[in-house]
């Protein structure tokens, strides 16, 4: 991988591990390790933003998730995320979100966030893996209740790449904004009953409960799944750039697991799930079950 892509890099961790605090070019421009101007140039031609841009959106991002989940004043969160007063932080979030801040506290509601995905990680394509170096996969049985779900259908896509060349990224932004029953939002592929003609296998949603009342957002559909057991498997905490070799040791191990050892066979009317890749926890994915 190129000097210019990890000099990119180093400046969007900077940024991610100091979002609170006055962030200078000249700050940036060490964890480059280039000249201010050159990268300044790099991180706009890398990530099609100036740092200054990038730092909003983030910054803002960060601000709705917060006024979303915890109890707290707005200036607490302006001022903590480095917004220099109320009124600069409100005009912001309104030209970002088309809500303003306050509002949104009161009722959230479906908005676009801000994912930052690292230049690196675009650089990385799926390809074959060296497989040799077994790693242990954790296997657990869980029981998923009834829920109601709002997906993003795409029209032929049966894995993440193909997902997001048809649909984009920015479905996880607003996916990110919504509250889930699992605390955070799933990706599936669907039984043939859940998809429409002409729509894909895999699709990106939230669990919601099956009372659920709030927004749908526009171009996204619903269905309700049962209740279903599933079998969890968790993979060994792993690299970022080595996210795909971590997906496939998890796919691996769940296809040549034999369920029946546990009083299970595999239940192929409910949709196969996955979570998304963090290297912190290991990759997760779930299949669903059924007792023999």
């Amino acid at each position: 991988m190129n000097e210019q892509i990890l000099a990119v890099q180093r400046m969007q961790d900077y940024i991610s591990e100091n979002l609170d605090k006055d962030i200078k070019l000249s700050e940036l421009a060490q964890a480059a390790m280039f000249s201010p101007w050159y990268s300044y140039r790099l991180f706009r031609e890398y990530t099609a933003m100036t740092p200054a841009e990038y730092i909003r959106k983030l910054r803002l991002s960060r601000a709705a998730m917060r006024l979303r989940d915890e109890r707290c004043r707005i200036i607490d969160v302006a001022f903590e995320l480095g917004f220099g007063n109320v009124d600069t932080f409100t005009r912001a979030f309104f030209r970002e979100f088309g809500l303003n801040p306050n509002e949104y506290a009161k009722m959230p509601e479906p908005i676009t966030l801000f994912v930052p995905y690292g230049v690196k990680y675009k650089k990385l394509v799926k390809e074959k893996v060296d497989m040799s170096n077994t790693q242990s996969i954790f296997v657990q049985a869980i029981r998923k209740p009834e829920r109601l779900c709002i997906i993003k259908r795409a029209v032929t896509a049966d894995e993440y790449y193909s997902y997001c060349e048809e649909v984009g990224c920015d479905v996880w932004g607003i996916l990110m904004s919504m509250r889930s029953l699992c605390g955070e939002p799933v990706c599936m592929w669907l039984p043939e009953k859940y998809r429409k003609p002409d729509t894909s296998t895999y699709v990106q949603g939230v669990e919601e409960e099956t009372d659920y009342l709030g927004a749908v957002p526009e171009g996204f559909d619903t269905i309700r799944l049962p209740e279903a057991e599933y079998l969890m498997f968790q993979g060994q905490p792993f690299r970022e750039e080595d996210f795909s070799e971590a997906i496939q040791a998890v796919q691996q191990a769940i296809n040549s697991y034999d369920p029946s050892v546990i009083g299970f066979e595999w239940d192929n009317e409910n949709p196969r799930i996955q979570l998304e890749p963090r290297g912190e926890r290991g990759y997760i994915e779930l299949r669903a079950v059924k007792r023999i």
